[in-house]
């Protein structure tokens, strides 16, 4: 996500320039001042400081881009741990992640405008060329809708912005003549026939060659897309009219967004995640800023501002003031249900939305976004990276990171709308943490655990298109870009359109007059031209008094207060909800609460207890829902508390030459030896067994006395492959997957089991590592011999001495603080929901975001049951705030219990059958009131 880097002056609704430090329009549109407020709380920091800094970044870069060109090169992506190209077909299937990969060198192409902006205008001209002559559009393969739009249309438009703009200036690119966009003109004919549908959103994916429904295509049978796949075009189709001519494509995405704002559910007006492309029926009716819809709300804001339609803006508007009365929940952004938006769909937030505070400086509600921004800044600060997804109360629910640049977005353009030093602190700190945890000799690694600091064979796209921009722009002066970055406005993955076209091309547009706008509260858009004294009152501690009740959310204050009460509620003088953390089952006025909730208390012969929700036994429909939250929290919390006695995944860092702990692969434990979690690592040099497979005595005990023993998966048990090195001396051992292939990016992890027998004379520890994460120690040993790893519960600190001798002198400072220092940072344990799936990352943006499981069924009136739970004593589940350092790890991925009851501290229900049904009883409430269209 991204935001304008221009916008609107004032009362100007299409301008062929504006400047950015405006955000108006003659329709009121919140005003933002860019001037140099800032707060007293922190230190300016000074052009020799920031110039460093900028260098830093300019190197990173170079490091990522320089290994992609030489590793990876014409292939789509770099994958920086094996040091090669991600070939579509090549590789094991990713699932949805891997329709953005369409053999037509996507990093190069998504790379192109940053390199103007880090003012590589040698390198740009290089890589045009290299485009024009290598890249081919016209491949069979299956790609996303969304996903080639914003990175290969978007770069190749962003691109060509930047051509005419040089070549303008008379020293670069003389020789361009368009050819840039005429393959972005190719490329827009070939989407097309995704819009064939009788609703006029497109179908999500598409066959570069034969476009959709042929036999030949492979795809066309799709009857769903997300919200934000067809929402998120009319940039780049717009700019695509305006720059040739054609209108087609600007009324084709045109459409799209027509269709979906009909279709809004017109009480709450918020849209939900997932809708049927041919009956426009919402099949996910959850409601939310991140995976799914984010760019949807961002592109309504960014049309009026390129387009100047005021449509644009009103619908923008209503959805704004849908999202503050209900989504917003300061600091968080919780998802609701469309027809009951006062019920939370889920108690977990994803990476996705970190744009949002971006957005909403360019909308000019400067408050919410500091305290969000602030809020996300602490969970970086907690576990080092923002993880995928993390719950109300600040745990990790997904643990992974593909390094998302959506916060580095916010932290600029909050930087520029404010002033205050402290963003460019928070850019330092987001800069140290890539080349600290993420950077590797062949680029840069996606997080695969957080909390453990293992990396994923992964750099995508979005990395170089985005990140490094936004790095960039924060700690540059205007004589440092040698273009005026006012003039463009930034799109989802961060290309640059001139906001001139919105005078060039222009269709006539007809305002919409098929549906009314809401009435909205007059005060929510009174701002107007300029509002400096109003964002900032006299007082220059008042972005810090904002932030400054935030800066424990995380580790010290009890979240679930910050979690909103019904405003009716609040205003009554009720109590809070009762929450499942503090149920209590020998308090009598705890279950008194249960009974107005339709939630019966059924003690069972053998001492256990048994939950059952009635919905139509409740009170009320408000206290229904109280009662569908509460079971819908016991059901986390006991999957919580099951998984706490679960093993987490380990690590293996290899930390000698030349990775010097850069390179973190992530291990299955063992259930018998040593416990890396309660005992200091073991470090040692590695040596393959003889035999291979462990299975007998070692020939070779020699070469691993003293030595990490390599040995191969399968022939015998685990437990006796261990007994065998360990009576050769060995101080550990690695088991590396015989299944030529398997990786820890497809596969989920598991526990290697004992032999049934004692195996308490198993002293070392014993890891499991796949295939491809195995062939990485076995590459390493077959080009530099010596290879020495640390096995680990998480990834330690890299050796600051002998890294200096390899890093550049720009980053050395990054690099330099102390093992207690990095350990104290990354010392929180998180627990992940069991409801994640096994491929749980979300895809680039919006398109492949996982099923949330709380709308998976449909539709009628059913009992809840949370099937038997034992009699706990009150402490169990204790209401007060848990320190989360003190917590146990937990599997990141683990096999779901077929056994159809939930159990307290036993078996425990697969979560996503028992939240299908919980929709049932959503339906029902509104078939009650009779508030659907």
């Amino acid at each position: 996500m991204s935001e304008a880097g221009g916008a609107l002056g004032c009362g100007s609704p299409v301008p062929q320039r504006a400047p950015w430090n405006l955000v108006a329009a003659a329709t009121a549109l919140y005003l933002v001042s860019a001037t140099s407020v800032w707060t007293a709380g922190a230190t300016p920091m000074n052009r020799e400081e920031k110039q460093k800094l900028g260098n830093q970044v300019l190197e990173m870069f170079d490091h990522a881009y320089g290994n992609y060109m030489e590793h990876a090169y014409p292939a789509d992506e770099l994958m920086p741990l094996t040091c090669r190209g991600r070939v579509r077909g090549q590789e094991p299937s990713r699932g949805d992640v891997d329709d953005a990969l369409g053999k037509f060198s996507l990093t190069l192409i998504d790379s192109l405008d940053t390199l103007v902006v880090l003012n590589k205008t040698k390198e740009f001209e290089d890589a045009v060329r290299k485009v024009l002559r290598d890249v081919n559009l016209d491949n069979d393969v299956v790609v996303s809708v969304f996903e080639t739009n914003i990175r290969v249309l978007g770069g190749l438009l962003g691109g060509h912005s930047l051509a005419i703009m040089l070549k303008e200036k008379g020293e670069y690119m003389q020789w361009y003549k368009d050819e840039l966009l005429q393959m972005a003109k190719q490329l827009g004919y070939k989407l097309l026939p995704a819009f064939n549908t009788t609703s006029g959103l497109p179908y999500p994916r598409i066959n570069l060659k034969f476009g959709i429904r042929k036999p030949e295509a492979r795809t066309g049978t799709e009857t769903d897309t997300c919200t934000a796949c067809a929402g998120t075009l009319i940039l780049e189709f717009a700019a695509l009219s305006r720059f040739t001519g054609a209108t087609i494509f600007e009324e084709y995405a045109r459409k799209a967004l027509d269709f979906l704002w009909e279709k809004r559910q017109r009480s709450s007006n918020l849209v939900g995640v997932t809708i049927n492309i041919h009956t426009g029926d919402w099949v996910r009716k959850d409601s939310g800023v991140g995976a799914g819809i984010d760019s949807y709300y961002e592109y309504l804001l960014k049309a009026y501002v390129l387009l100047g339609d005021d449509s644009f803006l009103e619908r923008f508007n209503t959805h704004y003031d849908a999202i503050m009365r209900y989504i917003s929940q300061p600091p968080l952004l919780l998802d609701v249900h469309i027809h009951k938006p006062m019920l939370n769909a889920r108690t977990w937030m994803d990476a996705l939305l970190a744009f949002f505070p971006g957005l909403q400086v360019l909308k000019g509600d400067i408050r919410p976004a500091i305290e969000t921004h602030e809020m996300l800044y602490q969970v970086i600060k907690k576990h080092n990276f923002l993880p995928e997804a993390f719950t109300t109360d600040f745990r990790v629910h997904w643990a992974q990171h593909p390094l998302r640049p959506e916060f580095a977005e916010s932290t600029y353009f909050l930087y520029k709308a404010t002033g205050d030093p402290y963003y460019l602190e928070v850019g330092k700190t987001l800069i140290e943490n890539l080349n600290k945890y993420a950077r590797v000799p062949c680029g840069f690694a996606a997080m695969k655990d957080v909390r453990t600091g293992s990396h994923e064979d992964r750099m995508d796209s979005f990395f170089l298109a985005e990140m490094f921009k936004y790095l960039y722009l924060l700690f540059a002066d205007k004589e440092d870009i040698i273009f005026d970055i006012e003039d463009y406005i930034f799109t989802t993955e961060a290309h640059l359109l001139p906001l001139w076209l919105s005078t060039t091309n222009q269709r006539v547009s007809k305002k919409n007059t098929t549906s009314e706008y809401t009435e909205l509260d007059d005060s929510n858009f009174d701002w107007t031209c300029p509002n400096t004294q109003i964002l900032f009152p006299n007082d220059p501690l008042y972005a810090q008094s904002i932030r400054e009740p935030l800066k424990n959310v995380v580790d010290k204050s009890c979240p679930r207060g910050i979690i909103r009460v019904r405003e009716e509620s609040f205003r009554s003088g009720a109590k809070p909800p009762l929450r499942a953390r503090d149920f209590m089952a020998t308090n009598p006025e705890h279950l008194e609460i249960l009974k107005k909730m339709g939630v019966s208390l059924i003690h069972l012969k053998d001492g256990r207890v048994q939950l059952v929700q009635h919905a139509i036994q409740a009170a009320s429909s408000i206290d229904a829902e109280d009662g569908l939250r509460f079971m819908q929290e016991m059901i986390e919390l006991s999957s919580q508390q099951q998984k706490e006695q679960q093993l987490p995944p380990r690590a293996v860092q290899i930390v000698s030459h030349p990775f010097f702990g850069r390179v973190v692969l992530t291990a299955g434990p063992a259930q018998f030896g040593l416990d890396l979690s309660k005992h200091k690592e073991t470090r040692g040099f590695v040596a393959s067994s003889k035999p291979y497979n462990g299975c007998s005595e070692l020939t070779n005990p020699e070469a691993v006395m003293g030595k990490i023993a390599l040995i191969q998966r399968g022939q015998c048990m685990f437990a006796e492959k261990a007994r065998n090195i360990q009576n050769a001396g060995a101080i550990g051992g690695i088991v590396i997957d015989d299944n030529e292939g398997s990786s820890s990016d497809t596969a989920p992890l598991f526990q290697m089991a004992g032999d049934g027998k004692d195996t308490d004379d198993i002293k070392i520890p014993m890891l499991f590592l796949f295939s491809k994460e195995g062939s990485i120690i076995l590459d390493a040993i077959r080009e530099y011999e010596e290879v020495e790893v640390l096995l680990s519960d998480k990834a330690k600190d890299r050796d600051p001495e002998m890294e200096n001798e390899e890093q550049p002198s720009s980053e050395n400072d990054s690099q330099n603080q102390s093992a207690e220092q990095i350990i104290s940072i990354s010392q929180a344990v998180d627990l992940v929901d069991q409801e994640a799936p096994e491929e749980s990352s979300l895809s680039s943006h919006s398109d492949s975001s996982p099923a949330d499981t709380d709308n998976a069924a449909s539709i009628s009136p059913a009992e809840q049951t949370l099937n038997p739970m034992e009699n706990q004593e009150p402490t169990s589940l204790d209401g007060e705030c848990t320190d989360l350092d003190n917590q146990p790890q937990e599997q990141s991925e683990t096999e779901e219990d077929s056994n159809p009851n939930v159990s307290w501290g036993k078996k425990v229900q697969p979560i996503d059958s028992i939240l299908a049904d919980w929709n049932e009883d959503i339906e029902a409430f509104e078939m009650m009131e009779k508030d659907e269209l």
